[in-house]
C-alpha cells in the first residue's frame, strides 16, 4: 500500500477541531470502544495540569487524540498502522524492523501534520 493510495481514501468524518468535546464526539463515532480511554486520559491530563499549573498536559492530550482521530478516520490508514504494529512486534531482524518503523513513522507524521496548529 502506498501513501498515495492512503491519501486517496475518503475519510469517515472530517478532522474535528482540537477541543475535548469535538474529539470526544469523533472518538464516539469512529472508535467507541476507546471512549473510556479518552475520558481517563482527559481526567489525568486535567489533574496534571492543575498540579503543575500548566496547560502542557492538556495540550498533550489534545495532540494525542487529534493524531488518533487523524489515523482512525481513514480505515485503510488505521488498518495499515495495525498491520505495521503487528509486524514490528514479530520482526525477526533489524532490517525488517527498520523498514516497518520507517513506514509507521511516515504514516504517523502525516497524521501529525493534519493536527498541527
Amino acid at each position: 500500500m502506498t501513501e498515495q493510495h492512503i491519501g486517496a481514501e475518503r475519510p469517515l468524518i472530517p478532522m474535528p477541531p482540537l477541543t475535548p468535546a469535538a474529539l470526544r464526539s469523533a472518538v464516539a463515532q469512529i472508535a467507541p470502544s476507546r471512549l473510556r480511554d479518552f475520558s481517563s486520559h482527559l481526567d489525568q491530563a486535567a489533574e496534571q495540569a492543575a498540579m503543575q499549573s500548566s496547560v502542557a498536559p492538556l495540550r498533550g492530550f489534545l495532540q494525542y487524540w487529534g493524531e488518533f482521530i487523524a489515523v482512525q478516520r481513514l480505515p485503510q490508514r488505521a488498518a495499515r498502522v495495525r498491520e505495521l504494529e503487528d509486524a514490528a512486534e514479530n520482526a525477526v531482524d533489524v532490517n525488517e524492523l527498520t523498514r516497518v518503523t520507517q513506514e509507521l513513522r511516515t504514516i504517523l507524521e502525516a497524521a501529525r501534520s493534519e493536527v498541527a496548529p
